[in-house]
């Protein structure tokens, strides 16, 4: 009949694959498929990070310290950190206004919308680069105008913040764009049937829904703007201890054979890097129990 539900047996309970449809691909598909994927994480991911580390030690722990503490490096790590202060929470407010925009309203342009968030992810960051040239630069747009006030944006850390907010800017709202949208607003018009204002609605009911998708965006954000290099390279002029973010400061050193510092630099860059990765399996986890005890 249809819409039955299946019976089992007297005394049999129904086993895990009876109730989801585990996979039945044989136990040596299964071992393929995870041998592989950890053997690409082994070439291309966790062999290299070793050989920086290493690398970046092979020196000794005082030459380590010595190229991450000189003036020039600090200076790239301290406008690495500015960078990712600025644009993070800068795409914070953007991604929860573009994504509660798309998720609770009906508007001509939404689709155009969602296609100009995802436009970072499809140009080069070359590109996004040469478009703040072609604005800001000494002969672009806005060029004249910016000599005349002696406003300095390209070959200064403006560009590089506004080359890093355009290139992070679809991050938080990727992820939350599909998680508003498959919410739904029952839960914000009960709220405010009950007579609830729309910030109080906002504060005590849909922000607490979207938490960790937000928390998670964010990390994502974090880590693209501390590791970006193309755009950042094209607006920054590579002045050394000015405008010179670590990873722009790793491929100088690299170039002038310099290599336990460029390693060195690398490798806090790389401990950022897994530091990050580290608060998103912990938000991960975090979310995964509030959802199963929901």
């Amino acid at each position: 009949m249809a819409g039955a539900v299946p019976t089992f047996p007297r005394g049999r309970r129904s086993t895990g694959a009876e109730r989801h449809g585990a996979l039945t691909e044989p136990r040596w598909v299964r071992w393929l498929l995870l041998g592989t994927a950890l053997t690409f994480l082994g070439f291309f991911l966790f062999i290299p990070l070793a050989l920086v580390f290493t690398q970046a030690l092979a020196k000794g722990f005082q030459a380590y310290l010595a190229a991450i503490t000189e003036p020039v490096a600090l200076a790239a790590v301290s406008l690495t950190l500015l960078t990712a202060a600025i644009a993070v929470p800068v795409n914070l407010l953007f991604g929860l206004a573009a994504a509660w925009s798309i998720a609770k309203f009906r508007f001509p342009g939404k689709n155009l919308l969602i296609t100009l968030i995802d436009l970072p992810f499809s140009v080069s960051p070359v590109i996004s680069g040469m478009i703040y040239v072609l604005l800001f630069g000494a002969h672009g747009f806005f060029g004249a105008w910016l000599a005349a006030h002696d406003i300095k944006v390209i070959f200064a850390v403006p560009g590089i913040v506004l080359a890093t907010i355009f290139v992070t800017s679809p991050m938080v709202a990727r992820e939350l764009i599909p998680l508003m949208q498959s919410q739904g607003n029952d839960e914000e018009e009960a709220a405010l049937t009950l007579g609830a204002s729309g910030l109080q609605t906002f504060f005590r009911v849909s922000l607490p829904k979207i938490r960790w998708g937000l928390l998670y965006g964010v990390v994502l954000c974090n880590a693209r703007a501390m590791g970006e290099f193309g755009a950042v390279s094209v607006v920054s002029g590579h002045v050394r201890g000015e405008t010179n973010t670590m990873p722009l400061h790793v491929e100088i050193l690299y170039n002038e054979y310099q290599f336990v510092g460029a390693f060195a630099v690398a490798a806090l860059l790389a401990l950022l890097a897994l530091v990050t990765l580290g608060a998103k399996a912990l938000l991960e986890r975090l979310g995964g129990r509030r959802l199963a005890g929901a």
